[in-house]
């Protein structure tokens, strides 16, 4: 969901050569919420039936958007049925673009940006350039950047593709909970961060560091007393809190100016995290070179130098959390997922080090 800077350069010029804007002087922060609203499903109402090989899911390891596509895909066992490619950290006033990969091209959609799936599926696309982004490998057009409605298909319409024990992370029984708690986590956390961060006053960074505060505590007492946010297993909900409090030391604390606590101050807050990080299919897609160096280095407006701070300490991710006394399944009935594939492994030196203990 992170997106190009709003400015444009006809020269082509990157992102460590032309600082983007993201923060508007005098305004409050206001996210561009247009995605394409296209849905792949099993029935293909939409047009875009659920086909194992069909598409491929468009993502960048920095972006929190884009990660909760990742861990979901990840936890489900979509990996044959959803090809997955992973564009740089850092994007040019164009789009995000495909540095990783041999050539600096996607090698199954053959495209340099993101932003050419785009331009195939409307010529005169106007919106944001965002990833996550599912793109139909046959016409190499982006079916999707609705981040929030994708994943919860990928959990309800993907079904046939699911792994043996995959979890269940949208139940039946619990979507209206999930749904009204994730809602909040929306408004209150993952876009409050950006709120205070690209601010262009300081009374609209002074709202919205109440604001995300606020959130925060109301967070950190719900889960002073339950392990996960809705029933006694890992939904959908806490897919959506962790990847933003798995940035928050590393990049919102300073960066973006939310510093009232390190979440490593937060008691409940931080085991809950450490907790997640620790199971399988949510820290072993967290990858903190890549974020470090998006924000610090694309957001030039806010971090003129492009500076990579060094810190901060890693390891304390992987000490013991505890927070099996209070009960809970991770997985339900089913299991967890099994090791990383090769081709998808974070960079061992780009994850919080070895396992402690």
């Amino acid at each position: 969901m992170d997106q190009s800077p709003r400015t444009a350069s006809p020269d082509g010029t990157s992102a460590h050569d032309r600082p983007g804007v993201y923060s508007t002087p005098g305004a409050s922060f206001e996210r561009d919420t247009r995605y394409l609203p296209d849905r792949i499903t099993a029935d293909g109402r939409d047009g875009w039936p659920v086909e194992a090989g069909r598409y491929r899911l468009v993502v960048s390891r920095a972006c929190p958007w884009a990660s909760r596509a990742v861990v979901v895909r990840r936890l489900l066992g979509l990996e044959d049925a959803l090809g997955m490619g992973i564009c740089g950290p850092t994007h040019d006033e164009r789009s995000w673009t495909f540095d990783l990969d041999p050539g600096g091209v996607d090698p199954v959609l053959g495209i340099e940006r993101i932003r050419d799936a785009y331009l195939r599926r409307d010529p005169q696309y106007a919106r944001g350039i965002t990833v996550p982004a599912i793109v139909d490998v046959p016409s190499g057009a982006v079916v999707t950047n609705d981040f929030a409605q994708m994943t919860l298909d990928l959990s309800t319409q993907w079904t046939a593709h699911h792994r043996p024990g995959a979890p269940e992370l949208y139940p039946d029984a619990l979507r209206d909970e999930i749904d009204e708690v994730a809602d909040e986590i929306y408004r209150e956390v993952n876009n409050g961060v950006y709120r205070c961060g690209f601010a262009g006053s300081q009374e609209a960074y002074d709202r919205a560091y109440e604001r995300l505060f606020t959130g925060l505590d109301r967070l950190e007492e719900r889960l002073a007393t339950r392990r996960y946010l809705v029933g006694d297993t890992i939904t959908e909900a806490d897919v959506r809190l962790f990847t933003t409090l798995v940035r928050f030391d590393v990049v919102y604390h300073g960066h973006f100016k939310c510093n009232r606590h390190r979440l490593t101050e937060m008691p409940a807050l931080w085991a809950y995290a450490r907790d997640l990080f620790q199971t399988p299919g949510f820290g072993d897609t967290v990858d903190f070179v890549h974020v470090k160096q998006h924000y610090y280095e694309v957001h030039r407006d806010i971090n003129p130098s492009g500076i990579v701070p060094r810190g901060p300490e890693l390891q304390g991710w992987l000490t013991p959390h505890g927070r099996e006394a209070l009960g809970g399944r991770p997985f339900g009935d089913g299991t967890p997922p099994g090791p990383v594939r090769d081709e998808e492994r974070v960079p061992a030196a780009h994850g919080a080090g070895d396992p402690v203990g």
